[in-house]
């Protein structure tokens, strides 16, 4: 049994059977994966690139061996939702909420299907939290998702994968006996690699974004105003000291992932 590619398919199958349940409103595109290394230097620098704070994958699983990352996109129909000016789409803010939801399932079903295998899994309890003082998270679904191969960081200091960068980021942390995938090594931001485009800066509507840096509380400031609009959808985070929600709303954005050319492309 090829095991990477039998969680790959299960997981995809599962994603495809949830978006049919009545109460679900999104849909979402095919989910790309990858197994980033526990022990890969990158991951071991997050504690500096990040936060001291940062959890490892070892204060996860002590015996970690990979980590399951795993990206699952947006529908371009959603996204074009959010590409007016102003606040997010209702649309928009309804599937960032009921994507964190559906991960808290799909990362159950991946870790009993894992360990029916006779193998280890858990999740980060740090994945759904957030620092509102420094407004990080201490695991880093994205960071983790680039040492797995599925992208590279953009001028909108989003990942940008081989399907684009509109959708969320998941992981689970596994002892599976598997080779780990390596970082990409292609620029995939058209800015970066040659000093093109740059929509994603000129459709920030705080400013947070410039060519030379990402100001995160200006970031916030425009989250909070939709948190402010869409309380009755749900609070994907919680307080790092309980599982309460810290927020009294969806605190979502987006604006700097729609409408680019890295929104959806094939790579």
């Amino acid at each position: 049994m090829d095991i990477k590619a039998t969680i790959v398919k299960k997981m995809q199958e599962f994603v495809l059977a949830y978006e049919q349940r009545d109460t679900i409103r999104s849909h979402w595109g095919v989910p790309l994966a990858g197994f980033a290394d526990a022990n890969h230097p990158d991951i071991l620098k997050l504690r500096e690139i990040i936060s001291p704070h940062h959890v490892l994958p070892h204060d996860v699983l002590p015996d970690a061996s990979v980590i399951l990352a795993y990206f699952v996109p947006f529908t371009k129909a959603m996204a074009l939702t959010n590409a007016k000016e102003g606040l997010s789409s209702p649309e928009w803010a309804v599937a960032y909420e009921e994507t964190n939801a559906m991960f808290g399932e799909l990362n159950d079903y991946i870790i009993a299907l894992v360990r029916s295998w006779g193998y280890k899994a858990a999740v980060s309890r740090e994945a759904t939290t957030f620092d509102r003082k420094y407004l990080i998270s201490n695991w880093s679904q994205r960071h983790i998702a680039r040492v797995a191969g599925l992208g590279t960081f953009g001028l909108n200091n989003m990942l940008i994968t081989k399907v684009g960068c509109c959708g969320r980021y998941s992981t689970v942390v596994t002892n599976l006996d598997v080779v780990p995938d390596e970082p990409l090594h292609e620029e995939y931001c058209l800015y970066k690699s040659q000093g093109l485009c740059g929509l994603c800066v000129e459709h920030c509507p705080s400013g947070a974004l410039t060519v030379n840096g990402y100001d995160r509380k200006k970031c916030f400031q425009v989250c909070l105003q939709n948190a402010e609009k869409y309380k009755n959808i749900g609070s994907s985070y919680t307080n790092e000291s309980n599982d309460s929600p810290n927020s009294a709303g969806s605190e979502v954005c987006g604006k700097c992932v729609v409408a680019v050319p890295c929104s959806f492309w094939q790579k």
